[in-house]
């Protein structure tokens, strides 16, 4: 039934309620018992239909906002025919199984306001603003952000550039912490013994070596904030580029130093922190080394320490002042040991294995310290908390025409099989 109809099925019960008191007076009489039971009745159902009308004169408020601030009304969005609509819908339901229509719907329209609310709110600029936005910016921000809440696409952008800006992250395997505190997975801390050589009825004895442990990772709270010109705000046009792509710079290098140095307190388990949650003093190798140099044969006992099985996907990772003393060395045939890569896209590689500079990477040469690491990162895990937070702060910096851009995020990252990683160590 439409609104039209309905709020004309409710006049005309009113008007049949009316009646019966009309017919009482013109009779001068008081309503009999069954007339007030009408009379009552007829008033109940039109209180039902009131607030039935009331629901849907509600719900059509709504799409007028929204087709006079973002163009599509949500009820035509999936409709056949709306090419870019449906196009953007299929790439979220294959990413997102889960969605349904209205969760898919929910998506796009944020990612349309995102769009447009985020450069007028930085730039002061308002007039570009649909009702339905101003009015959502103006009383939801200090609150929960509105529609500056960054929307999934926004998100996965900024989390590909952090990827593709620095290493461990690249190689790690990584997975999204929803609707749980911690992500926790089983680890193999120690192999079963080898095996005894039997009689044809015997089955040799109970093995006491292998053993199980569990990681838990626990995303921690990490936040960065930039600030811009407002004059940069109004003159160029790709403001969410820009926050996107600064926002990942930061967030990907603090990231990168705490997946390589983190202590595992409030935040990240790095490779080169001696630790029996992640990497132990078991698997550094100082053997061949100097005091205060890396040696040819001190990287040579690090490859071998590594197990064959793990070489396909071993990388070496060294501080760029490491990687000047190695591209020193050379071979008992005096050939450099570090190789150059002759082809765009490929890395060089040391010792047959590819290899990698990193700002983060250790870089003090003294006795006992760790200068490098040769592993396959695949071991190394990170969790992502799937909330990405971001404030504007606009009077903060007033004083100086800039205005401030916050993100936070939570992750965790840390080391969970410890002999898929081989530590360099000085003498």
């Amino acid at each position: 039934m439409t609104l039209q109809e309905l709020m004309a099925k409710r006049a005309s019960i009113i008007a049949q309620a009316r009646a019966i008191v009309d017919k009482a007076d013109a009779e001068k009489r008081e309503l009999t018992d069954e007339e007030k039971a009408n009379f009552d009745q007829a008033f109940a159902d039109a209180d039902k239909l009131r607030e039935e009308i009331d629901r849907r004169q509600k719900l059509k408020m709504l799409e007028d906002e929204l087709e006079q601030s973002a163009g599509e009304p949500v009820h035509r969005m999936l409709q056949p025919g709306n090419e870019q609509i449906a196009a953007r819908a299929a790439e979220l339901r294959k990413v997102f199984p889960q969605f349904n229509d209205a969760r898919i719907q929910s998506e796009i329209r944020r990612e349309e306001m995102f769009g447009r609310v985020l450069p007028a709110f930085l730039s002061g600029d308002y007039r570009s603003l649909g009702p339905g936005e101003l009015r959502a910016l103006q009383q939801d921000l200090q609150v929960s952000g509105g529609y500056l809440v960054p929307p999934i696409q926004f998100m996965q952008g900024l989390l590909s550039a952090i990827d593709n800006l620095v290493f461990i992250r690249q190689w790690a395997t990584k997975d999204v912490v929803t609707s749980a505190d911690s992500l926790g997975m089983v680890s193999l801390d120690n192999d079963p013994a080898a095996p005894d050589w039997v009689a044809e009825l015997n089955f040799g004895s109970e093995d006491s070596t292998m053993s199980f442990g569990r990681r838990e990772l626990h995303p921690h709270p990490l936040a960065k904030y930039i600030k811009v010109s407002k004059k940069l705000l109004r003159t160029v046009p790709n403001v969410e580029g820009i926050v996107r792509d600064r926002l990942a710079y930061k967030f990907a290098v603090t990231e990168e130093n705490a997946f390589l140095n983190g202590t595992g307190a409030n935040q990240p388990l790095g490779v080169f922190v001696a630790s029996a949650n992640g990497i132990a003093t078991g698997r550094d190798v100082s053997t061949g080394n100097e005091t205060t140099s890396i040696k040819f044969d001190g990287l040579y006992e690090a490859k071998y320490a590594l197990k064959q099985q793990y070489w396909p996907k071993a990388r070496w990772l060294f501080h760029r002042d490491g990687v000047k003393q190695i591209a020193k060395l050379k071979d008992g045939e005096t050939r450099y040991i570090w190789s150059e890569s002759q082809r765009v896209g490929e890395p060089d590689r040391l010792l047959g294995l590819p290899a990698f500079m990193s700002e983060y990477a250790p870089n003090t040469f003294t006795t006992g310290l760790y200068v490098g690491i040769l592993g396959d990162f695949s071991y190394y895990y990170i969790a992502d908390a799937l909330t990405m937070e971001l404030e504007v702060l606009r009077e903060l910096y007033a004083a100086t025409n800039q205005v401030a851009i916050v993100g936070r995020k939570e992750t965790d990252g840390m080391p969970v099989l410890q002999e898929a990683f081989v530590r360099v160590k000085l003498a």
